[in-house]
């Protein structure tokens, strides 16, 4: 993909407050037309400063960013052409809902025939015909945020930036309109950045995902690929849940290593980030890649364990067990008759594919 492909570029952009700590560091990432694109990490990993500094309201210590091939460090944030959408909504209370959303038209001077056209479009796009005249006030937290969705796509822009616009709204709501936003996004082709720290969120709207930690992008990849393949223990840990052994790296391959785990035993895993025996490492597996009494050669990797907890979750059983000293390892069993006669006490084995667990860099479980 070149240059022209990409409507947003950050090159090498730092961002500090207090001029010694860097709150974005050295940050180098595309972003393409009409992607949908979320900034996930958590409270202080720098995404929110890269959404505002992308927006005009924050200026980047060091480095540029690039809008459509142009760099944008001097152009004020009213002519940047972007749309926003905030937590808080931003609404103006003394401002109809049609009034609100023709706001950014009536800045642009557009005629009021179009203000009308666009205003109307907009509300269809957003589920709200017929609320033109209402207030505010009189609108639950869902509407509102749509209006505010409408007051950002109304003008037409480049680009529309989304702050935790979800994050207010109470879980069905917020589920609901994570939805609508995809649809939205799926039917206007328009580019979307989008902060949040809730990593289902992330994964439900997302084209890629870009995890922050500290002010440093870990790893950019789509859904699938982060939740399957992450680069490092800490996107392993922070995308969906996750099994965690320490240990040390016995033997090596270009394909599998044997690692000693601290609880005892040799666990055979897939080296991501390992080099060589006597490395240390984190290993990583997700708890629906495990088996509970797994036929006999059927997984390289098994082990002893005692169920400690059986949770009902309708479409699957959270079955957490003791394996190795560790008292955490959760397996996810699909609901099925076959699994109905574990129980609590009960002694079992747990078995897994080599290549379904990862030896990642150092980190403490």
């Amino acid at each position: 993909m070149n240059n022209n492909d990409h409507l947003v570029r950050f090159e090498k952009v730092q961002k500090s407050y207090d001029g010694e700590t860097l709150v974005v560091k050295n940050l180098n990432l595309n972003i393409a037309r009409g992607e949908f694109l979320t900034l996930l990490g958590p409270s202080g990993s720098g995404k929110t400063t890269c959404l505002m500094m992308l927006a005009g309201f924050e200026t980047a210590t060091h480095g540029e960013i690039f809008l459509d091939g142009q760099s944008i460090s001097n152009v004020a944030p009213h002519k940047r052409n972007i749309g926003m959408v905030f937590q808080n909504y931003a609404l103006f209370p003394h401002m109809t809902v049609g009034e609100n959303i023709a706001f950014p038209l009536v800045v642009r001077k557009h005629s009021r025939q179009e203000i009308h056209e666009r205003v109307e479009r907009a509300l269809d796009m957003v589920h709200l015909k017929g609320f033109n005249s209402r207030r505010p006030s009189q609108l639950s937290g869902g509407q509102q945020q749509r209006v505010a969705l409408a007051r950002a796509l109304v003008f037409e822009p480049k680009l529309v930036l989304l702050d935790e616009p979800l994050g207010a709204l109470d879980k069905n709501l917020r589920e609901e309109m994570q939805y609508e936003l995809k649809h939205i996004h799926e039917n206007l082709g328009i580019t979307m950045i989008f902060v949040t720290h809730d990593q289902s969120e992330a994964l439900i709207l997302s084209d890629r995902i870009a995890v922050f930690d500290d002010g440093v992008i870990q790893q950019v990849d789509s859904p699938d690929v982060l939740y399957e393949e992450p680069k490092n223990a800490f996107v392993a840990n922070f995308i969906g849940e996750n099994n965690r052994f320490r240990g040390v790296v016995k033997e090596i391959s270009s394909d599998i290593c044997s690692v000693e785990i601290e609880g005892g035993g040799i666990i055979k895993a897939k080296p991501i980030n390992v080099n060589s025996v006597g490395d240390k490492t984190t290993l990583s597996l997700r708890p629906e890649r495990v088996y509970i009494n797994p036929e006999a050669g059927v997984t390289p990797n098994v082990m002893d364990a005692k169920v400690l907890e059986l949770i009902y979750l309708g479409d699957h059983i959270r079955t957490r067990v003791a394996v190795a000293g560790n008292d955490s390892f959760v397996v996810k069993i699909p609901n099925s008759s076959e699994h109905s006669q574990l129980s609590k006490g009960q002694t079992v084995k747990v078995g897994w594919a080599s290549e379904d667990c990862r030896a990642l860099d150092v980190q403490t479980v």
